[in-house]
C-alpha cells in the first residue's frame, strides 16, 4: 500500500510540475536504478533481514498461485484430435531449513497416441509433436535447473532469507491449441514472479509463435501495441492506483511496442492474450499483467 502511495505522490508531483530540475534528475536516477534492480531480480539476491522480514516473505508465499497437481493432471489429459497431451512432473526439488525454502516441480509435456488410433495419425505430425514437446521440456528444464543452482548458491549465505517456487498450470486446451504456463517465483526480502508460456498447435505439432497467428506481411505488432496502450490509458483513468510506464516525463522507460518475443497465449475464445512479467511495463507492485486483445482489433489480419 505504501508503494502505491509513493507512486501516486510521484505521479502527482509530475503532473503539478512542482519538481525542480535537481529533483527530476534524482528521480530519473532512482528509476534507472529500479529498472536495473528489476532485471537483477531474475537472479536470487540474498539480503540480511530480521525475523520481521521473514514473516513478510511467509505472507507473500501464501498468495502465490496454487495449482492442484491432481486437477492440473486431470485437465491436461484430454483427448484432442486423437492425441493425448499430458503434463507430468519430471523432477522435484524441496528444501526448508527455516530461513530458506524451495518447492520446485519441473513439469514436462508428454504426448502419447492411443494404440487403436495410431494408424489414422499422420506420422509427420506425430514426429513434429514429439520434437516440439522435447524442445519445450528441455527449455523448461534449463530454466528450472538454473533457478535451483541459484538457490543452492544462496544456501552458502549464513544470514538472510530466500524462497523459491516453480509450478505449472494448463491454462488453455482447445481442439487446436494446448498451452502450458510455467510459474517461477523467487524472493529474498522482496518477491518477483516470472511466467513462461508454451503453446502447441495440435494441427501441425509445432510450437506457436506470435507471427504464426497472422497473415504474412501484416503489421500485427502495431495493431496489438496500440490496443495495449489504449487499454493502459483506460485502466489508469478508471483507477488511480493503476500505473503503467506510458506517456511519462521519462519517455525512455515508456512502453513503446511489443516484439515477436513478447509472451502470449490463446484463451478459450481464441483471443490473443499478451503477457508481461513484473516490472516490464509497470511498477513492480502491479505484478504480472496481461492484456486480452479483442478479436475485432485483429480480425482482418488473423490467419483463419
Amino acid at each position: 500500500m505504501k508503494q502505491t502511495e509513493n507512486w501516486n505522490e510521484m505521479k502527482q508531483e509530475y503532473h503539478n510540475k512542482h519538481m525542480s530540475e535537481r529533483q527530476v534528475e534524482q528521480m530519473k536516477n532512482a528509476i534507472a536504478k529500479a529498472k536495473t534492480e528489476n532485471k537483477k531480480t531474475r537472479r536470487i539476491r540474498i539480503w540480511k533481514y530480521t525475523a520481521a522480514a521473514a514473516a513478510a516473505i511467509a505472507v507473500t508465499i501464501t498468495v502465490l498461485p496454487n495449482t492442484s497437481s491432481d486437477i492440473a493432471y486431470a485437465m491436461s489429459r484430454i483427448p484432442i484430435l486423437s492425441k493425448w497431451v499430458e503434463v507430468v512432473t519430471l523432477k522435484e526439488y524441496e528444501y526448508d531449513n527455516g530461513r530458506q525454502t524451495a518447492d520446485i516441480k519441473i513439469p514436462g509435456v508428454e504426448v502419447t497416441f492411443p494404440t487403436e488410433q495410431t494408424e489414422s495419425e499422420s506420422s509427420d505430425i506425430k514426429a513434429t509433436l514429439k520434437k516440439t514437446s522435447d524442445e519445450i521440456n528441455e527449455e523448461i528444464k534449463s530454466i528450472s535447473m538454473k533457478l535451483i543452482d541459484e538457490f543452492k548458491e544462496g544456501l552458502k549465505q549464513k544470514e538472510g532469507y530466500q524462497t523459491m517456487q516453480v509450478e505449472s498450470e494448463v491454462i488453455s486446451t482447445t481442439e487446436d491449441y494446448f498451452t502450458l504456463k510455467l510459474i517461477c517465483y523467487q524472493a529474498a526480502g522482496s518477491g518477483y514472479e516470472e511466467n513462461h508460456f508454451y503453446t502447441i498447435d495440435l494441427k501441425t505439432g509445432e510450437r506457436v509463435k506470435l507471427k504464426d497467428l497472422f497473415k504474412e506481411g501484416s503489421d500485427y505488432i502495431t495493431a496489438i501495441s496500440e490496443n495495449i496502450k489504449k487499454q493502459m490509458k483506460e485502466q489508469m483513468a478508471a483507477d488511480e492506483n493503476v500505473i503503467y510506464n506510458l506517456d511519462s516525463d521519462i519517455p525512455e522507460w515508456d512502453f513503446k511496442a511489443i516484439t515477436d518475443e513478447t509472451s502470449f497465449y490463446l484463451n478459450d475464445k481464441q483471443e490473443i492474450v499478451i503477457c508481461f512479467n513484473e516490472g516490464d511495463v509497470a511498477p513492480m507492485y502491479m505484478g504480472c499483467v496481461e492484456f486480452v486483445i479483442p478479436e475485432k482489433v485483429l480480425s482482418d489480419i488473423r490467419e483463419n
